[in-house]
């Protein structure tokens, strides 16, 4: 003989006990005998929850659908049916956090397209003159230390490649480079750059 196993569902059947008369909310969640007489019952007042979370009508409904998703997948494990109402709302909640933390980029409707910054192009006129005083600078260095110029910068060499053509020590490339540097920063015909 088997002895009867009192589930979720048939526990919610069963009489409201006189013991439990003075609870009101125990009779009224007792009713709740299947998770559809429940969402009808009390899906308005869950909406209403779910659009303080949102600014959005339809977003709160996405919300609330997600919520009594996670309900429903739980309602078997949920043995106090009177806290239903707050394991929604908590569900409400979490998935809204959740949802806050995804969030990459919101998208606006406006009513123009927004202008596009403009940066101004560089004059190539002025660049090529940059470009030619520059070079005149350069040419003006001794010998060694233009060398080492062009290889580092104009040939884009590193330190250790750069003193291996030369047959020097880096250290002397990073001296030698640092003193060009020094000298084309007082070079009088690049004083508008800086």
């Amino acid at each position: 003989m088997t002895t009867p196993v009192c589930t979720s569902a048939s526990r919610a059947a069963v009489p409201v006990p006189p013991s439990y008369g003075a609870d009101a909310r125990y009779a009224t969640y007792a009713r709740y005998s299947s998770f559809s007489s429940y969402v009808r019952a009390r899906g308005p007042v869950l909406l209403r929850t779910a659009r303080s979370l949102t600014a959005n009508p339809s977003d709160a409904e996405d919300l609330l659908q997600t919520a009594l998703t996670k309900t429903y997948v739980a309602w078997e494990r949920i043995e106090d049916h009177r806290a239903l109402d707050g394991y929604v709302r908590r569900a409400l909640l979490n998935t809204r956090t959740s949802q806050w933390r995804k969030r990459k980029v919101d998208e606006f409707a406006c009513d123009e397209m927004p202008e596009p910054d403009v940066v101004p192009a560089p004059d190539p006129a002025e660049q090529q003159a940059l470009r030619d005083a520059m070079w005149r600078a350069v040419m003006k260095l001794p010998d060694r230390q233009r060398a080492m110029v062009v290889l580092r910068y104009y040939e884009d060499l590193s330190e250790a490649q750069t003193a291996e053509v030369l047959g020097v020590s880096v250290g002397t490339v990073k001296s030698a480079v640092s003193r060009a540097l020094g000298k084309l920063r007082e070079d009088s015909e690049l004083a508008p750059v800086r």
